[in-house]
């Protein structure tokens, strides 16, 4: 009778399964029929998405690795993807559902890492931003959640979610690895836009948007598969300063020169972006990191060798005949800049109407949320091209400053926990986030990248990452499971 029992349960999960299956094979029939290459990527993409959600709820960290992974992935779909969707809408999806697995999987977790001043000013960022949903000025509120996603809402899940989950040290060289091999990718793939030609596709992008500000003199401003010239040259300007400190770091000849093989590529690709702003990340990162390493003579030597590059950009015309030297040297020079003083002009209008606007015209009032729900506005007239101006534009004066100190006071927290660190791989690795942080941040003030991806997941994970370091911290190097070997 048992026997019978079992035959019948197998029975019917054969039946089960099998019903299961073919349903779900005449609907991958049904959608290839009838929406062809679309129904195809479901039909792909369908399962492989089943698996990764349910990674996400398994393993907080599998969700900031998707989420690390798909802020690169998603310029390469809006870039290429011939569908109409809304590719940033995932993002949101993928922390809220790393949020919920944080929440499932509580017992792990370390609940008191909420009580870190990091994540004390994240919250009143964000809680400064979410009663600008009350301010009178801002006439759409789909607009505020466009635009209040990247000015605090991404930051606050990503605080929340990697202090409480117990990040290892193996996971920062998951992050160092991905980035610096997306930013390969983007480099290569520049390279070929600059010197074999664009896809037709990319063509068709720059004839119909791009080339007012992509094409200039004749010369293209090579993209990649970012979203614009200068959000790709501020990636590239951005690892350069990566390899250039890991090249300092480094005892090995062979390490130091695979990073400067890597510092080249980079930095050639920063060049024919054209994207000049992005050169402040180097002036600023660079000298920051000499000041974290206390060290005075690496300070008057990289000082010395920083003062002799810039007096030949400065004084001299001297690789003038190529044109991508020639941009880098006109971000010197931004009083002799059309564009530079046509932006001055721009900031002294609004200055005129914020005037009376302490708190702002209200979040999604300006630049591409201005323009697609309330054209009208006259916060929406006048591009912000600028990430502190957009900021000011859109959470006044009170907001601007509120922000400022933030980004000031956790670069102070990192500044002090580094210092405290006893762990030399782990003290190099925060001048790596800290000194890009830092860069980007001063790069704020004339371009708006601290807001779109990747750049602005990885100064959210880089911040948590140098001002919680200490939790990493090991009085004495001993090999065990959690260190990383010194090949990283």
């Amino acid at each position: 009778m048992a026997n019978s029992l079992i035959s019948e349960v197998r029975q019917g999960r054969f039946w089960i399964t099998g019903s299961v299956g073919i349903a779900g094979a005449l609907l991958a029939g049904f959608l290839i029929a009838t929406a062809g290459y679309v129904g195809s990527a479901v039909v792909v993409m369908l399962p492989l998405a089943l698996l990764v959600l349910i990674g996400i709820l398994l393993e907080p960290r599998f969700g900031m690795l998707v989420y690390l992974q798909y802020s690169f992935l998603i310029n390469v779909l809006g870039r290429f993807a011939q569908i109409d969707f809304p590719f940033g809408v995932i993002v949101d999806g993928i922390l809220v559902l790393t949020a919920l697995s944080v929440v499932l999987n509580g017992k792990r977790m370390e609940w008191h890492r909420l009580n870190h001043p990091t994540f004390y000013l994240l919250s009143i960022w964000f809680m400064y931003t979410l009663l600008q949903l009350f301010n009178p000025e801002a006439p759409n509120k789909q607009a505020w959640l466009i635009h209040a996603r990247p000015f605090s809402l991404h930051w606050f899940f990503v605080g929340f979610i990697m202090l409480v989950t117990p990040i290892q040290r193996s996971d920062m060289v998951i992050l160092l690895r991905t980035w610096l091999i997306w930013s390969l990718l983007a480099a290569l793939w520049a390279f070929k836009q600059q010197y074999i030609g664009l896809t037709p596709g990319e063509q068709l992008w720059l004839d119909t948007f791009g080339a007012k500000t992509h094409l200039l003199f004749g010369h293209l401003r090579s993209f990649s598969f970012y979203s614009d010239a200068s959000q790709f040259g501020a990636e590239m300007a951005g690892v350069s300063l990566i390899c250039l400190i890991l090249l300092l770091e480094r005892k090995q000849w062979i390490s130091r020169l695979g990073y400067l093989v890597l510092i080249l590529i980079y930095f050639w690709g920063y060049a024919v972006s054209g994207t000049r702003s992005a050169l402040f990340i180097l002036l600023a990162g660079y000298p920051f990191y000499l000041l974290l390493k206390r060290d005075f003579t690496k300070i008057l030597a990289g000082g010395g060798a920083a003062a002799v590059l810039l007096g030949i950009l400065l004084y001299t015309n001297i690789g003038n005949d190529n044109y991508q030297i020639f941009r880098i040297r006109t971000a010197l020079r931004p009083l002799e800049d059309a564009s530079f003083l046509v932006r001055l002009e721009n900031q002294q209008k609004l200055a005129n109407y914020l005037q009376h606007l302490p708190f702002g015209a209200g979040i999604g009032t300006s630049g591409d949320a201005g323009a697609r729900f309330s054209p009208d506005h006259f916060a929406a007239q006048i591009p912000p091209d600028s990430w502190f101006v957009e900021l000011w534009i859109e959470t006044g004066i009170v907001g601007l400053t509120l922000y400022i100190l933030m980004l000031l006071a956790i670069i102070g927290i990192g500044t002090y926990k580094i210092w405290h660190l006893n762990d030399p791989w782990l003290r190099t690795m925060m001048y790596l986030f800290i000194a890009e942080f830092t860069g980007v941040a001063v790069m704020g003030y004339s371009n708006p990248v601290i807001g779109q991806f990747p750049t602005s997941s990885i100064v959210f994970i880089s911040s948590i990452l140098f001002t919680s370091c200490d939790r990493w911290d090991t009085p004495v190097r001993k090999p065990n499971a959690e260190q990383v070997p010194a090949s990283w």
